[in-house]
């Protein structure tokens, strides 16, 4: 591992492929070919940072201390409980939508006042000097955001997404939603976008959201948490767990202003687990979003806001323009589709390439990562203002109703070098903000505005700043990188089609930017209801989810959705909930065999038997055992689970008894308190035990989870898969089917590592793979 935390591919084969061919096995070779250990890799990136990955405690661990608790609880505490998660789900919607609007203006203004500037060179004729106050702002503009990453926050780089996925799966993300985190990536979004680099603030606000929600749960920063009584409730992973999936459906509407897509986002792409009182709370989170919004929207309306504009809030509204399709319409809607799905998949390829590249770069320190960063803002500076000179200046149409030519900050007909009259099409879709570029080549009723050769140019550019721009060292999101590809190519195909197809050329751009963000990140319902919500327009829906269903299927059957890619590549141990077919010729007995033996702990053990199961082993969890055989000695009876962390505050708090003894049930309640089982302190390394406690005892009894998961040994590896994610658990014993004298009531325990296809395959290279693919 790096020191300074370089960004690192995790696990170089993503897709987990085996070059044994098992056509080859003979009928005497054994079917299994095991290693003697299962392979574990607990290091993963969370953002640009290399970290340890541990698994989180979704399951409710039913000890003494809980059970007393939970019987103890008055109904005001119940009522309390609910109310306090409702206010919480409020405040997460009401400091998203408050950020979000916050960094919109910032953009707005910054590259408002950015693009002025240049434009009042640009009618002076004074084109170098444009170029370098055009440059060299949005230069300083990306290395204020790439600096603030790579030295404060490496976990703020990238979207956000693929971690929030990962953490609400059950992996723990360290650092990623700290204060530092959100703040930096709050400056740095502002930075990246407003510097006119290809990239979004979607997905950015999604972690930022995330970052409010882990923030308010837990009470605020780890050095500085407010303990106030009502927030004890929420120190568990489950409730925190809840938060985020809120934060991360506030964070979509925030940037969509999508309060049912966003909703649908957080079920269909980032949460593992769902119910419908978390759907209630997620929708209320993105209502309160959205009356934020609406009400700064109309403050800004009034000229109080500066530079912002409509490109702030994206909001392209295309319920103006009559939708009529006919059956004929059916064969361009179906090539979009098509095309949506091969290009969606072929951009996944391809950028999984560019970021194994950039991996080479940024391990060779912060100062690439810089470099790296500047020469891609370079590059599509000089782009940006010299591709326009390459295009003809179009006259302006004196039958549309807008301004033309325009030479201000936004604005659909920009004059740029071209003479009174006329308008250069390709100005107006690189000299402005991403927003506006959007809402340029999605406008209706304007069918010859950009020619083709335009559009061609706008398309190539973009698909290369897709691939180069995502993956540097600041924040950065893939919606609108997608979204201004796929409307490139959809108006391509709305004005070859022209006079043979009824629908406009502006609802063929936003097809087109549909059928590629399904065939890249392969969702469909959400997808289909934030676009509903963006054009504000119902008559869409059935062609938009008909193009979605093809793109996705299509992109389905060459490779996994970019976020899945991201994940594979980051090492993060992400479980799918469909298990791979292979996986159903494998036991867990088999499975636990292929482990280390079990440690476990006695119900009443020793000081000394405990240090040590510490100081030589990380496990987090340990098997208490009961009962004994006559013959053997051994134990016969699992009593339950014990976590770390509470085996680590018993010697903290020197719970010692001076005989070998069970204790009352007043004399743990008078030692411990719900609450501080509930925090996750598992470092052993300050406590110091005299040689005399060492050979005292302790009571495991009343802090043991007395409900543990366990599977018996003889059930298959993928039923085993689809118990553990759908549970949302971080152990998983495994018991004998028949328990034999002498023999131990637990054969195993298994974790996220062992029931990830990739560590298997390490274990068991020969298992047949290849006949049948991914179930889906």
């Amino acid at each position: 591992m790096d020191e300074d935390g370089n960004l690192q591919i995790a696990n170089s084969n993503y897709n987990g492929e085996e070059e044994a061919d098992p056509e080859n096995n003979t009928m005497n070779q054994p079917l299994l070919k095991r290693h003697r250990t299962l392979s574990s890799t607990p290091l993963a990136l969370v953002g640009t940072k290399v970290s340890h990955i541990e698994s989180l405690d979704y399951e409710i661990n039913e000890n003494d201390l809980f059970k007393h608790d939970w019987r103890s609880r008055s109904k005001a505490q119940v009522y309390q409980y609910i109310f306090a998660k409702w206010t919480l789900a409020c405040l997460v919607g009401l400091l998203t939508g408050l950020i979000a609007t916050l960094i919109n203006l910032a953009v707005e203004n910054i590259a408002g006042y950015k693009l002025l500037a240049v434009g009042y060179y640009i009618g002076q004729d004074r084109y170098v000097t444009g170029l370098l106050i055009f440059t060299g702002a949005n230069l300083g503009l990306t290395l204020v955001a790439t600096v603030l990453v790579v030295v404060f926050a490496p976990t703020a780089a990238g979207p956000g997404i693929p971690e929030i996925k990962a953490y609400l799966n059950g992996v723990d993300t360290p650092n990623m939603f700290g204060a530092t985190t959100m703040f930096v990536k709050i400056i740095g979004s502002i930075g990246a976008v407003a510097a006119g680099l290809d990239l979004g603030k979607e997905g950015p606000l999604v972690h930022i959201g995330s970052c409010i929600a882990s923030l308010l749960g837990q009470g605020g920063p780890d050095n500085h948490r407010i303990k106030w009584r009502w927030l004890r409730y929420f120190n568990n992973d489950r409730d925190r767990r809840d938060l985020i999936t809120c934060g991360s459906a506030s964070g979509v509407c925030a940037a969509f202003r999508s309060p049912v897509g966003g909703v649908l986002f957080a079920l269909e792409e980032v949460a593992t687990w769902w119910r419908s009182a978390l759907l209630w709370r997620t929708f209320f989170s993105t209502a309160v979003v959205v009356v934020v919004l609406r009400a700064f929207i109309e403050i800004c309306n009034s000229g109080k806001c500066g530079l912002f504009g409509k490109g702030g809030l994206i909001m392209f509204d295309v319920s103006h323009v009559e939708v009529r399709y006919h059956a004929a319409d059916i064969i361009p809607v179906t090539l979009i589709g098509v095309f949506g799905g091969i290009l969606g998949s072929l951009y996944n390829h391809l950028l999984h390439k560019v970021l194994r590249l950039y991996n080479l770069i940024n391990q060779k320190g912060k100062i690439h990562k810089v470099l790296l960063s500047l020469s891609v803002s370079l590059f599509t500076s000089v782009c940006l203002y010299g591709l326009p000179f390459l295009a003809e200046c179009k006259p302006c149409n004196p039958s549309i109703d807008e301004l033309c030519p325009t030479n201000g900050r936004s604005g659909n007909f920009k004059q740029f070098n071209c003479p009174n009259g006329y308008y250069n099409d390709l100005a107006t879709l690189f000299l402005t903000t991403n927003d506006d570029a959007v809402r340029n080549v999605f406008s209706s009723n304007t069918p010859n505005e950009f020619g083709m050769v335009s559009l061609w140019i706008y398309f190539g550019l973009y698909c290369i700043l897709g691939l180069i721009t995502f993956g540097i060292a600041t924040p950065s999101g893939l919606f609108l990188p997608i979204i201004l590809m796929g409307s490139a190519y959809g108006r391509m195909l709305g004005t070859v089609m022209g006079s043979y197809t009824k629908i406009d050329q502006g609802l063929y751009a936003v097809l087109g930017a549909a059928s590629l963000m399904a065939g890249s990140m392969r969702m469909t319902v959400s997808l289909c209801v934030i676009f509903l919500e963006l054009t504000n327009n119902l008559l869409l829906l059935p062609i938009t989810m008909f193009v979605l269903l093809i793109a996705k299927t299509v992109g389905d059957s060459f490779n996994l959705s970019i976020y899945e890619i991201i994940l594979h590549l980051k090492g993060l141990p992400f479980l799918e909930a469909n298990p791979e077919p292979w996986m159903r010729n494998l036991t867990v007995g088999e499975l636990g065999d292929a482990k280390p033996p079990v440690i476990s702990l006695h119900g009443v053990e020793k000081v000394a038997n405990i240090v040590d199961a510490l100081r030589n082993t990380t496990h987090n969890a340990f098997p208490v055992l009961d009962g004994e055989d006559l013959a053997t000695g051994a134990a016969t009876e699992l009593h339950g689970l014990i976590l770390r962390a509470h085996l680590v505050k018993v010697l903290k708090k020197r719970w010692f008894l001076n005989e070998k003894r069970r204790t009352e049930e007043w004399e743990v309640r008078e030692k411990f308190t719900p609450v501080e089982l509930a925090e996750r302190e598992d470092n052993f390394d300050d406590v110091a035990i005299t040689s005399s406690e060492m050979q005292m005892y302790v009571d495991l009894h009343p802090l043991t989870n007395t409900t543990p998961y366990t599977v018996v040994q003889s059930m298959s590896v993928a039923k085993a898969l689809v118990l553990f994610r759908s549970v949302g658990l971080r152990h998983l014993l495994v018991v004998p089917k028949i328990q034999a004298s002498g023999m131990s009531p637990v054969i195993g325990i298994l974790t996220r590592q062992d029931l990830r296809a990739y560590n298997i395959l390490q274990a068991f290279p020969h298992l047949d793979k290849h006949k049948s693919g991914k179930l889906r």
